[in-house]
């Protein structure tokens, strides 16, 4: 099946990619969770616009992501959540409350969807984060979870 990807899909491509995949695949996990839609000719249009909206958000040369990785390696996050008595939180930290702690740390705007978190954070304490800021440039960073 062929599809236009509306967000970047590790393995896969990146927002306004057209690719073919599995049936199976598309229908079941990348068309419900809104990473992908269905290819049409009409699509082309739709495909320009996901490109002009890339290119906006993304980092455009190797310099410029390095620059961002320096100034992220040296934030200190510290992200305060409410957590039970034996240290575990209720819930789990997600991509979007990590970006939002390096911004308020005086850290860079990262978007959400360039925070990659190896497992869910469901803890209180330091844990290792990465943030993919080019293909070829990813910063690495702690986030120090503390109970609120």
């Amino acid at each position: 099946m062929k599809i236009i990807l509306t967000h970047e899909v590790s393995g896969l491509g990146t927002a306004g990619d057209v690719v073919d995949v599995k049936d199976g695949y598309a229908r079941n996990y990348l068309v419900p969770r809104g990473f992908a839609i269905r290819w049409t000719k009409g699509g082309e249009k739709d495909v320009e616009q996901i490109r002009r909206g890339r290119k906006i958000r993304e980092i455009a040369t190797i310099e410029q992501a390095n620059e961002v990785k320096a100034q992220l390696e040296g934030v200190n996050v510290k992200l305060a959540v409410r957590a039970g008595e034996a240290g575990r939180l209720f819930g789990s930290v997600t991509q979007a409350d990590i970006a939002s702690a390096i911004k308020a740390a005086g850290g860079p705007d990262v978007d959400k969807r360039r925070v990659e978190v190896g497992s869910p954070i469901k803890t209180l304490g330091a844990h290792q984060i990465s943030v993919r800021l080019h293909a070829e440039v990813v910063a690495k960073l702690g986030v120090e979870v503390v109970a609120a």
